[in-house]
């Protein structure tokens, strides 16, 4: 089985610089920011709540901003005369989106009902089970729009198929997200949050891919593929930045809750963590049986495990309420997935010769 990325797809500006200092204790950082961010959320809830109250459709804008400035530099990278080539990973295609529709939901509805619903049932308020099962089905229920760059960028995975993968599950989105709910929900009709939608759609990708490609235009322009590569490598840094900025904000927009319900938090965290964990895993392996490339499958695990957590929390808030237990199960979706895709990364990461060895 053939492993090898077509020439004309990765270009001297996919190249990823070694690591610094910085990224190679990443995982500390992340740990103390988590420390920080519920900390100063405790400290100075105040400040966190203005700050969180800057949203537009249930989208908060310096997260958004924040996230321009992780993903951009990624988004720098694509060269969209070399999209065509992503055709020769179809298998990697088609795996990502067994993993985030015929799989993902249907396993988390399944987690849901047995420590939620069965295992946790006893320790949990009787009247808020069925509301957390529905809360973390929305949360599985759409693949992520924005983070996955990310973690595409962080495994070196292939940014052609990344940004393709994303715009088509985009467009399941739009019409297969009402109907796999209510599904699983047992209900007949599906508020979808159409402005967080289709805002988020625009925020996340089609505003930052314009700036993206109008400042590789402009280097090309001026000093070449060379300069491309400098460029990546003076804004890399700003990346993770952002990307610890975010933690703290998430962190501490939900401070005060995280002190207040420890217990319910943590029960609730048990399913999402599995889920994560089980599909990334078959994602994973199921491209290396099918003989796709490791910047193919590191992605596609990332993607079929990542979730869109502002479409779920504005769901469940247009379905539930604000304070019922779905918006905080979907919350809880939310302070999970920077540090576990974190640690999806490193695994695909740390067993790159082991993928490779055939």
């Amino acid at each position: 089985m053939n492993q090898s990325v077509p020439d004309s797809v990765e270009t001297k500006s996919d190249q990823k610089p070694a690591m610094n200092v910085f990224e190679r204790y990443l995982t500390i950082w992340v740990g103390l920011c988590i420390i920080v961010g519920i900390g100063l959320g405790h400290l100075f809830p105040a400040i966190f709540q203005a700050l969180g109250s800057v949203e537009v459709a249930q989208v908060n804008l310096p997260v958004a901003l924040l996230i321009w400035l992780m993903i951009i530099p990624m988004l720098v990278k694509i060269d969209f005369a070399s999209l065509d080539k992503v055709r020769h990973h179809w298998r990697g295609i088609g795996i990502t989106l067994f993993i985030n529709w015929a799989v993902k939901p249907f396993s988390m509805a399944f987690l849901g009902w047995l420590f939620i619903g069965y295992l946790f049932e006893p320790y949990l308020p009787a009247d808020q089970i069925t509301s957390y099962i529905a809360g973390l089905i929305l949360l599985a229920a759409a693949p992520c729009t924005a983070m996955v760059f990310v973690w595409s960028n962080l495994s070196d995975g292939e940014p052609h198929f990344t940004l393709s993968q994303v715009a088509l599950n985009d467009v399941i989105m739009v019409f297969a997200f009402a109907p796999l709910v209510g599904l699983l929900l047992g209900l007949s009709a599906i508020t979808v949050p159409w402005e967080t939608l289709l805002l988020s759609v625009g925020l996340y990708i089609v505003v930052p891919v314009i700036i993206a490609q109008m400042v590789r235009r402009y280097v090309l322009a001026k000093a070449g593929e060379d300069g491309i590569s400098a460029l990546l490598q003076k804004i890399q840094p700003a990346s993770l930045v952002a990307l610890l900025t975010t933690l703290v904000l998430l962190f501490g927009f939900q401070g005060e809750q995280i002190i207040a319900q420890p217990t319910i938090i943590a029960f609730l965290a048990v399913p999402i963590l599995i889920q994560v964990y089980f599909n990334s895993g078959l994602a994973y392996l199921l491209n290396r049986a099918a003989g796709e490339a490791h910047c193919v499958a590191a992605p596609s695990a990332l993607i079929g495990a990542s979730n869109f957590f502002e479409l779920a929390v504005a769901a469940a808030i247009s379905l539930f309420g604000f304070s019922s237990g779905a918006a905080l199960a979907t919350v809880v979706g939310v302070l999970i997935e920077v540090p576990v895709m974190l640690s999806v990364v490193k695994i695909v990461n740390s067993t790159k010769n082991w993928y490779e060895k055939r």
